[in-house]
């Protein structure tokens, strides 16, 4: 196998082969379980039951409970990746996050909360993840960081060339393009490791008065809990509405249950999907 297979493009030492077999397995696995599973049961439901029993809040919690209200005009959804890398079977994620994103029914649940929030016309605000050519010259990358690169995840020609954008793992799923596309949106610049600190994320929230944010997209334990803890440092109050998330499995963790016991502890609120869009409609 050559260099330019090996290395992650940046002249560092190559991705650990046994990761990348393991991603090539996974995904195979996981899509022949999907197939089975979906047989079996013929819907989704059951999967999300099970998961919501995998993932129940404790019987007895010792935390206090906090919550955040909705108030019009100063709170936002904010979608974080909400693209095919992460959230289609063809996305080159799918052998990893594709298990928690079906049990979580992650795609459909996103897709409720860009529906509500058009319905009540609360701003929408998207974080995408990007990279570009100049992306892959970087000295030094973290363990995922350079998984990401390897597999040329959320890769684009450049900043100004939208050629084969799209349909590319780079594009929005088709079915929130209706959402995204709307002229309503603000599409932000890219992040480009997990959190928005380099991005205009704040910027834009701030100039439209807003300091309330419901949180969703991908993935949990990576850019969505980076994203929760750069808002709180920022000043905003922050609900993260747990089932329109996801993430990985892997041999070194459930990258899902990582990022929920932060959740629990750091945020204003964990909603359900369901919650957080009868909260919106109540708002409007």
């Amino acid at each position: 196998m050559s260099k330019s297979e090996n290395s992650c493009g940046c002249d560092q030492a190559s991705v650990d082969l046994k990761r990348r077999a393991f991603l090539a397995k996974s995904g195979a696995a996981i899509a022949t379980a999907s197939v089975a599973a979906t047989a079996a049961a013929g819907t989704a439901s059951a999967a999300t039951a099970d998961a919501k029993k995998t993932y129940a809040d404790p019987e007895n919690p010792a935390l206090p409970n906090v919550d955040m209200e909705i108030e019009a005009g100063r709170t936002a959804l904010v979608v974080i990746d909400p693209q095919v890398d992460f959230l289609s079977t063809k996305g080159v994620a799918w052998g990893v996050v594709g298990e928690s994103v079906k049990e979580q029914e992650t795609v459909d649940n996103i897709e409720k909360l860009f529906a509500a929030a058009k319905a009540v016309k609360m701003p929408v605000f998207v974080s995408p993840h990007y990279y570009y050519p100049h992306d892959h010259k970087w000295k030094f990358e973290g363990t995922l960081e350079r998984v990401m690169h390897s597999i040329k995840m959320f890769d684009r020609k450049s900043a100004l060339d939208v050629t084969d954008f799209d349909k590319s793992g780079a594009d929005w799923m088709p079915q929130y393009k209706k959402y995204i596309n709307d002229g309503e949106t603000v599409v932000c610049s890219p992040h480009k490791v997990y959190g928005p600190a380099q991005n205009d994320l704040n910027l834009q929230m701030r100039k439209q008065g807003i300091d309330k944010v419901i949180l969703a997209g991908m993935s949990a334990n990576l850019c969505v809990q980076a994203h929760l803890y750069e808002m709180l440092e920022l000043g905003y109050e922050v609900a993260v509405v747990r089932d329109a998330t996801a993430g990985a499995k892997v041999p070194e963790g459930d990258g899902y249950l990582a990022a929920l016991v932060n959740f629990r502890m750091v945020a204003n609120g964990v909603w359900w999907t369901d919650d957080a869009v009868n909260r919106m409609k109540a708002s409007a």
